[in-house]
């Protein structure tokens, strides 16, 4: 029995499901609350053909999940635990601890979901990073502004996808923006956020991230992929190409800085997507995900390399010994779909023209009339994305952005 706790319903969050199904092993899937995920057609279809048990737990408590798995299953039964999402990194590490089951060190899970903790061990660790400040009042982030420099980024320290991560140019977008996370005790799912916010030095550069595998105490690094991201002053991604076009000597730079954060941390196994940005002082750490890389990173590393990432994560995840095979097939590039305005959905345009553009492999659309919709805040607020390949990463990228173009979004 192969257990996952939690998931998105989108492509990313299903995949781990279809890659252990396809393994032959039955799959539990733990959940606070069944209910997020039965309204839904897409999770009813998932539920139907790849899961086995849903067993409900609180899943904020790596003791309550213990408990949970011990009321149904022998523990001999459990072959791996497993998470997509990094809310839930340090509860799988530590189920699987305590159970005997292959997984990152607890400790180093604790500090890649903690961006202060991220901050402090990177530093220690004599890795770039941006000045910054942990302000735990209005007054002291702004005060932390000022140290940093403005404009300024200021962001909760447990949350993802970008979530109430925001630039901000004056004092007073400051002090609005500390204001707006401390207004949100809680996480995306429910969980208790770490009182008070990072106030940030700005970056300027672009960003990538560099995609590899711990794995018996040896690092393998899949590649580098360049990232596009929406405009200021939010962070959201708008679109990703694998393998990198960046110059040889540049890659190496970024990956250096990935490897010298991951062994500061101690992460010690499984898939990590890390983001770096270079600058004109070189690179700097954003933020290590101690799980498979979200958005389509792990289509684009299929299709362009041959190696399925949710297939080798729970290979490892089961004790099985991963295969990191890389073959040079191409390369392949994301777009993200986005409102052009908030307001509500009158129609979508354009599903049957996105696929008659050569190289185009996956569209994926969620989003209809009737539906409100923004103009992006956070990833959260997307509504699909395309991939396309090409055999270099300029035809995937040209095909990708022909793509994405014939997708019209009529917003009123």
């Amino acid at each position: 029995m192969f257990v996952v706790v939690e998931s998105f319903m989108g492509v990313l969050g299903r995949t781990p499901l279809y890659a252990a199904r396809a393994q032959g092993l039955r799959v539990a899937f733990v959940t606070r609350d069944v209910s997020r995920y039965t309204p839904g057609r897409v999770a009813g279809e998932v539920f139907g053909g790849c899961v086995d048990d849903v067993i409900e737990a609180d899943v904020r408590d790596s003791a309550a999940v213990v408990a949970a798995l011990d009321r149904v299953y022998r523990r001999g039964e459990l072959c791996g635990v497993y998470t997509t999402l990094d809310h839930y990194v340090p509860v799988v590490a530590e189920v699987a601890r305590v159970l005997g089951l292959p997984g990152l060190d607890p400790a180093a899970a604790g500090v890649c979901r903690n961006k202060l903790q991220m901050r402090r061990v990177a530093e220690a660790g004599g890795v770039g990073v941006p000045a910054w400040a942990w302000a735990r009042s209005e007054q002291e982030a702004v005060t932390a502004a000022g140290r940093v420099g403005l404009p300024c980024v200021v962001k909760p320290m447990t949350d993802g996808g970008s979530l109430d991560v925001r630039l901000c140019r004056t004092r007073g977008e400051v002090a609005a923006q500390y204001r707006r996370i401390a207004s949100r005790p809680t996480d995306y799912f429910g969980g208790r956020r770490v009182p008070g916010a990072l106030v940030e030095e700005y970056l300027i550069g672009f960003e990538a991230s560099v995609e590899c595998f711990t794995f018996r105490g040896e690092r393998t690094l899949l590649g580098v992929t360049d990232k596009r991201l929406g405009g200021h002053p939010y962070f959201v991604e708008a679109g990703e190409l694998f393998p990198s076009l960046l110059p040889r000597s540049v890659q190496g730079e970024l990956v250096g800085t990935a490897f010298a954060a991951l062994d500061a941390v101690g992460h010690d196994f499984g898939c990590a997507h890390t983001e770096v940005r270079m600058t004109a002082s070189g690179p700097r750490l954003i933020e290590i995900n101690a799980r498979m890389p979200g958005g389509q990173i792990t289509r684009l590393i299929r299709e362009s390399t041959g190696l399925d990432v949710q297939r080798e994560q729970v290979r490892m995840h089961t004790g099985k010994e991963p295969d990191f095979t890389l073959r040079a097939l191409g390369a392949a590039a994301a777009r993200f779909v986005s409102a052009p305005r908030s307001g509500t959905v009158r129609a979508v345009h354009g599903r049957d023209l996105v696929r008659r553009v050569p190289g185009v492999v996956e569209v994926d659309l969620h989003v209809a009339p009737g539906d409100e919709v923004r103009v992006p805040q956070n990833s959260v607020d997307l509504l699909g994305s395309v991939v396309a390949c090409g055999q270099n990463g300029g035809e995937a990228l040209l095909r990708a952005d022909a793509a994405v173009g014939q997708i019209g979004i009529e917003v009123e």
